[in-house]
């Protein structure tokens, strides 16, 4: 089952948010951050899929402080706007916005909670690692984590990255992985974008390999 809820960040800003529930009582709660894209039909479809393996899966429209009802398809007009969104993004603003959907999960199921994020979501997983408090996050292809490299988390993290990338340099990401040695980082021989199959970067075999991973990080940090 799915719907949308209204949240109300601590700053009162209040913000759509997409939910998804599994069939039988969740195994834990999982806030699936969005790509420049908003809360589209991919991202959606990623909590659903959450959803069917057991969490309580929520996606909060991190850009409803700039435009309310952000759904964009991934042609090169939607590109553009959805760059120029994710640049008039505020950082400090959007990572208070996944701290009210970490409240929202708590208020829901007394289990363990985590976020994963995809592109502009990838580094907002890491800002959530270390700035707020889920028991796991996991990131893909962030290209700004490297920004934030200074910045320790206060829980495990994943993130996953591809070798054909040319939006995020291998330096960035080795910079990462010095500075936190107990991260852990996946590479995969494929492009930005390989986990939505509604992108022409669309890397099935990447996309698998990245989500079981994913997938076996999350029930090991979020259900013991």
């Amino acid at each position: 089952m799915s719907e949308t809820v209204r949240l109300k960040a601590n700053d009162g800003h209040e913000l759509d948010t997409y939910v998804s529930w599994p069939s039988d009582p969740p195994i834990a709660g999982l806030v699936v951050i969005q790509e420049a894209f908003g809360v589209n039909r991919h991202i959606r479809s990623v909590a659903d899929g959450f959803a069917k393996d057991g969490f309580l899966a929520v996606a909060p429209a991190l850009f409803d402080r700039i435009q309310p009802g952000v759904e964009l398809g991934y042609d090169p007009a939607d590109l553009q706007k959805g760059i120029a969104l994710a640049r008039q993004s505020n950082t400090a603003d959007a990572v208070t916005d996944v701290a009210a959907a970490l409240e929202y999960l708590r208020k829901q199921t007394a289990r363990k909670c985590g976020v994963i994020g995809y592109c502009f979501g990838g580094t907002m997983a890491w800002l959530a690692a270390a700035r707020l408090d889920p028991s796991a996050t996991v990131g893909y292809y962030g290209g700004h984590i490297a920004h934030f490299a200074h910045e320790n988390p206060s829980c495990p993290v994943m993130l996953h990255f591809g070798t054909l990338d040319k939006h995020i340099p291998k330096a960035d990401v080795d910079r990462v992985g010095i500075a936190h040695p107990d991260v852990q980082i996946y590479w995969y021989e494929a492009d930005h974008g390989f986990n939505c199959d509604a992108r022409a970067s669309f890397d099935g075999a990447a996309a698998k390999q990245a989500r079981e991973r994913s997938l076996e990080f999350l029930r090991k940090h979020l259900t013991s």
